[in-house]
């Protein structure tokens, strides 16, 4: 893998989202975000905003991080649509488990 940061980022989006069974057409509708734009933050060619994480994040059901997290991929399934360091307790409140403050 390149050490490149973009290409690292996309990578781990392009795993996820095919994880999940999801085309590039379907996380751009859900994101909001053009297909051309996701493929080319896929290839690496896109330095993506913050903004941009957060809406792709948030199409997947995931916090930013885990998007960031290079051992998100392996962590992040289908049947995990949420942060993997993230649980929610009976009020529907989310915590986390990893003994980091939030």
């Amino acid at each position: 893998m390149s050490g490149d940061p973009c290409s690292q980022f996309g990578l781990r989006l392009c795993a996820i989202r095919k994880s999940r069974g999801w085309s590039q057409k379907r996380l751009a509708t859900e994101s909001g975000l053009a297909r051309s734009y996701v493929g080319g933050v896929e290839r690496g060619q896109r330095n993506i905003a913050l903004r941009n994480i957060c809406k792709l994040a948030g199409a997947l059901g995931l916090s930013p991080s885990a998007l960031l997290v290079p051992t998100a991929i392996q962590e992040v399934s289908v049947d995990t649509p949420s942060d993997p360091v993230m649980r929610s307790n009976d009020s529907g409140l989310q915590h986390r488990h990893d003994g980091l403050s939030p």
